[in-house]
C-alpha cells in the first residue's frame, strides 16, 4: 500500500512535465536523448572492446567469450540440450516435484516468468536489427547460438537454485549474485573474496541491464510501433513519446509492487497469450507464402556462410547474429537464475533441465518465425544497412501481406514488452537489494527508478537505447560465466542427483507388464 501511494503521489507532477515540454523550443524527447546518448556511447565502447581482427572484421572479446562458453558447455555435458528435451517437458509438468518442496512458484510459473523476460522485443525488433546489419544469414547464427545456449542456461539455472536463500517467511532470493559469493566461498577464503567482488560487479551490471534491455529497449520499440500505426509523423504523440512512457510506467508500477508471486501470476497468463497471438500472425503470413518458404530458408543458410560483401562478410553476419541472439535469449548472462531460483523443488538440476526450454522457444521458434516473415515478404532488402527502428521493419513485413496486421503486431509487442519489463524489474530489484539491503525504502527507490527509465526509454533514439542495453546486458556474462566454469563440478553433481531421482519416479510410475 505504501508503494502504491508513492506512485499516486507522482500524478500531480504530470501537468508540470507537460507544460515544460510545450514551453521549450526543443521538445522533451530531443533533450532527453541528447543528454543520455554520450554516456551510452562510452558504455558501449568499454564493454565491446575489440582485441582481435579477422578478415578485416574487429572481433569483440565478449562475443567470443559467450559463444565459446556455450559450445564448450554443450560438449562438456554431452549435448544435454538435445538429449534431455523430453525430460524437460516432463519436469515442467511437475512430475518430479511436490507442492511441499521449498520455494514460491511452480516449474511452469518459473519458466513463464523467465520466458517473459526473454521472449520480448529481441525476438521481433532484434531479429530485424540483426538482418539490417548482418543480412539474412545473421538469423541463422542467432538460431545456432540459441541451440548451444540451451546448455548454458541449464548450467546457470541449476546454480541459481543450489545457492538460493529462503528467509523465514519463505521469500526466495537467488541468482548469480548468490552463487558467485556463496559457491566460490566453498572453494577457500581467497576464492570467497574473488566471488564477493564478482557478485558486486554482476549486481551493478544487472541493475543497468534491467533499466536498459529489460526496460528502455522494450518501451522504445513499443512506442515506435504505436507511432507507426497512429499516423507516423502526424501521430498525436510523434513529438511527445514521453507521454506514452508515463502511461506504461503507471501500469508496470501497479504490477511490480506485488513481488515475484504477482509477477509470476501475471506472466503465467501473458506468456502463452502473447506467444499464441504472435505465432498465429507469423504463421498466417508464412501460409500465404507457403511455396516461398524453402527458398527463404535456403537464402538464410547460404547467406550465413556467403553473405553479400555489403553487409560485412561471413564474420560480420556471425557477430551480429551472436550479439542479437544473446540479447534475445540471455543465455550466459545470469539473469534467468534469478527467476528460476524461486521454484518449488528440492533438486536444483530439475530447474536447470526446465531452463533448457527457454532458448529453444525464444530463439529457435520465435526468432526463426520473425526472420522467415521478413525474408519472405522481401523487406530484408530495404532493411540492409538501414538504421531505422527494428520494430518498423517487422511491422512493414506484416503489413505487406495484410494491411491491418500492424495493429495485431502492436498488441503482441505491447504484451511482450510489458511482460519483459515486469520480469526484469524483479531481476533488477534483486540485484539492487543485494547491493543496498532489502529494506522497504530500498525496494521502493528501485521501483521508482525503474518507472522513470520507462519514460526515458520512450523518448530516446534506438541507437542510444541499444548501445546501453547491449553494454549492460552482455557485460553481465563476464562475472557470471567465470562462476559457472569454477562451479562445474557442483553442476555435474546436481545433474547426477536429479537423474537418479527422476529415474526412481519413472520406474515407480511405469505400468507393469
Amino acid at each position: 500500500m505504501l508503494r502504491l501511494l508513492i506512485y499516486l503521489r507522482l500524478l500531480p507532477f504530470l501537468p508540470l512535465l507537460v507544460s515544460t515540454a510545450h514551453a521549450s523550443e526543443e521538445n522533451l524527447d530531443y533533450r532527453i536523448n541528447n543528454a543520455v546518448a554520450p554516456w551510452t556511447d562510452k558504455i558501449f565502447e568499454i564493454i565491446f572492446f575489440k582485441p582481435f581482427t579477422i578478415a578485416g572484421q574487429e572481433i569483440p572479446f565478449i562475443l567470443i567469450w559467450l559463444a565459446g562458453s556455450a559450445i564448450f558447455l554443450t560438449v562438456y555435458f554431452k549435448f544435454i540440450n538435445i538429449r534431455f528435451l523430453g525430460l524437460a517437458l516432463r519436469t515442467v509438468r511437475g512430475k518430479y516435484s511436490k507442492p511441499s518442496d521449498p520455494g514460491e512458484i511452480t516449474h511452469f510459473q518459473a519458466l513463464t516468468a523467465a520466458l517473459s523476460a526473454t521472449v520480448g522485443l529481441g525476438n521481433i525488433a532484434g531479429v530485424a536489427i540483426a538482418i539490417s546489419k548482418g543480412g539474412p544469414g545473421a538469423a541463422f547464427w542467432m538460431v545456432v547460438l540459441g541451440l548451444v545456449g540451451m546448455t548454458t542456461k541449464f548450467a546457470e539455472c541449476t546454480l541459481g537454485v543450489r545457492y538460493r536463500d529462503i528467509d523465514a517467511n519463505g521469500i526466495v532470493s537467488g541468482g548469480a549474485m548468490k552463487y558467485l559469493k556463496k559457491g566460490l566461498a566453498e572453494r577457500g577464503k581467497a576464492m570467497g573474496i574473488v566471488g564477493s567482488v564478482l557478485a558486486v560487479i554482476f549486481a551493478i551490471l544487472c541493475v543497468g541491464a534491467s533499466l536498459g534491455g529489460g526496460n528502455m529497449f522494450q518501451i522504445n520499440q513499443v512506442c515506435a510501433q504505436f507511432i507507426e500505426i497512429s499516423g507516423g509523423s502526424e501521430s498525436i504523440l510523434a513529438e511527445h513519446h514521453w507521454v506514452f512512457g508515463v502511461v506504461i510506467a503507471l501500469l508496470v508500477g501497479a504490477v511490480i509492487i506485488g513481488g515475484i508471486t504477482r509477477i509470476a501470476s501475471v506472466t503465467a497468463k501473458l506468456v502463452p497469450l502473447m506467444c499464441i497471438i504472435y505465432i498465429f500472425g507469423a504463421l498466417t503470413i508464412l501460409f500465404t507464402h507457403f511455396a516461398e518458404i524453402p527458398q527463404a530458408i535456403t537464402l538464410i543458410v547460404t547467406q550465413a556462410f556467403t553473405p553479400d560483401a555489403y553487409v560485412g562478410g561471413l564474420i560480420g553476419a556471425m557477430l551480429v547474429g551472436i550479439q542479437r541472439g544473446t540479447f534475445s535469449n540471455e543465455a550466459g548472462i545470469g539473469s534467468a537464475p534469478i527467476a528460476h531460483a524461486a521454484v518449488k523443488t528440492s533438486k536444483p538440476a530439475s530447474e536447470g533441465i526446465v531452463a533448457l526450454l527457454e532458448p529453444f522457444i525464444d530463439t529457435v521458434v520465435v526468432c526463426s518465425l520473425t526472420a522467415l516473415v521478413i525474408v519472405i515478404t522481401g523487406n530484408y532488402g530495404e532493411a540492409l544497412g538501414s538504421t531505422g527502428d527494428g520494430i518498423a521493419i517487422t511491422s512493414q513485413s506484416f503489413a505487406s501481406v495484410i494491411s491491418w496486421f500492424p495493429f495485431v503486431l502492436f498488441v503482441a509487442v505491447t504484451l511482450f514488452a510489458f511482460s519483459t519489463m515486469i520480469s526484469w524489474s524483479y531481476y533488477g530489484q534483486q540485484a539492487w537489494t543485494s547491493l543496498l539491503g532489502s529494506s522497504k525504502i530500498t525496494k521502493v527507490s528501485y521501483q521508482l527508478l525503474f518507472c522513470l527509465c520507462i519514460v526515458l526509454g520512450a523518448s530516446m533514439s534506438l541507437g542510444a537505447v541499444t548501445d546501453f542495453s547491449d553494454g549492460m546486458l552482455l557485460g553481465m556474462c563476464f562475472p557470471n560465466l567465470i562462476g559457472v566454469y569454477l562451479l562445474l563440478p557442483v553442476i555435474k553433481e546436481e545433474l547426477l542427483s536429479f537423474r537418479k531421482h527422476a529415474a526412481e519416479i519413472d520406474n515407480a510410475t511405469r505400468p507393469s507388464k
